[in-house]
């Protein structure tokens, strides 16, 4: 489905090479002040072209704000979103449209509808995300100003190369945007660089992981026992193209360590309880502990790569693939904000249901 969220929900529309792609945003509470210039932070962040790290198509993703907004505030009524797509080359999938890519959503698309968008990848294209990127990005700004809520996420790693010291307490946008490749440790981001500028000239690409943290979240956010807060986050995260992981708190190496370890006993801080450690990722029990939320999604290598592939055409015969268009050697450093808004979408809506019930 193209719809997410209980109260504050969202339904994002368009292909990749469509004249456009957009969302409605519905549950925005009223009054909130709300420019074209709070959404188009965001999506300068994540849009094509920006360095040489990602793909070559050039767009500059100006929103439009169609509905729900007078006099700079929202109106309570549903908020409507396009941008328009202005660089799109369907052309260059011509070749393609009977060869299903190898790890693309071609062949799944096929089967599931009978029909599948020739270019681009249609629905399946990370410029889908642009639709999630715009109502998150009004989801952060209603957190910020009502609790107080910041969400950071950065490139954690690249391949084989993984950033260090990252203080989670500390660390700010401004640090991620500091390098291309939006990795704060300064050492890593230039080895991740080269990583990826290797796997383009070889025509080829590479995985990576985002990390996110979010900060200053009440306790008791999350609906036991099937929207826990770190479910509702895994489904955000997994929906994403390309995501193929996704940890919290200690993750994978939790399995690994003794329960003596692992536990984070409670202390007093200030006016509330605590904890001395946040093995838990600042869940318990599916519902938030008013430590930090951090997390980890995991992204693969993208499947559109120049390189030639022995593969075979819908019809079964084999042929040779080599993949045009232009396309990201890595997903990561675009990922960072559509991961921050996403994670603003669920944080949003479990706030509403809260509200719910003071």
């Amino acid at each position: 489905m193209s719809s997410f969220g209980r109260i504050f929900r969202i339904s994002t529309f368009g292909e990749s090479h469509c004249p456009g792609v957009g969302v409605v945003v519905d549950g925005v509470p009223s009054r909130l002040s709300l420019s074209a210039e709070d959404i188009q932070r965001q999506l300068d962040r994540r849009r094509p072209g920006g360095n040489k790290l990602g793909t070559e198509r050039n767009e500059a993703d100006q929103v439009q704000i169609l509905s729900g907004i007078e006099n700079g505030l929202t109106l309570g009524t549903p908020i409507g979103m396009l941008v328009n797509n202005k660089d799109q080359r369907p052309g260059d999938y011509g070749s393609m449209s009977q060869v299903p890519r190898p790890s693309h959503a071609d062949f799944t698309y096929q089967q599931k509808y009978g029909i599948h968008a020739s270019s681009g990848g249609g629905r399946s294209s990370a410029r889908e995300t642009i639709g999630r990127v715009a109502a998150g990005a009004i989801a952060e700004k209603y957190l910020l100003e009502t609790y107080g809520i910041e969400i950071v996420a950065w490139v954690s790693s690249v391949g084989c190369h993984d950033a260090d010291n990252i203080d989670m307490n500390t660390i700010t946008r401004s640090h991620v945007d500091a390098n291309e490749i939006r990795c704060p440790d300064s050492l890593a981001a230039e080895k991740m660089t080269a990583e990826i500028v290797a796997a383009r000239e070889a025509k080829d690409s590479i995985g990576g992981v985002v990390s996110c943290v979010c900060r200053h979240l009440p306790a008791g956010l999350g609906e036991p026992v099937f929207d826990r807060l770190e479910a509702k986050l895994a489904h955000a995260m997994l929906s994403l193209p390309a995501t193929k992981g996704f940890e919290i708190g200690s993750g994978f190496a939790g399995a690994r360590m003794r329960g003596s370890v692992h536990n984070d006993p409670f202390v007093k801080k200030g006016n509330r309880l605590g904890t001395t450690t946040n093995h838990s990722g600042g869940v318990q029990g599916g519902i938030s502990n008013g430590e930090p939320v951090y997390f980890q999604v995991a992204f693969k290598p993208p499947a559109t790569i120049g390189q030639e592939q022995q593969t075979v055409n819908f019809s079964g015969e084999e042929t040779i693939l080599a993949a045009k268009g232009r396309h990201d050697p890595c997903v990561v450093p675009r990922a960072i904000p559509i991961v921050e808004t996403m994670a603003a979408l669920v944080i949003a809506d479990l706030v509403m249901i809260q509200k719910i019930r003071e």
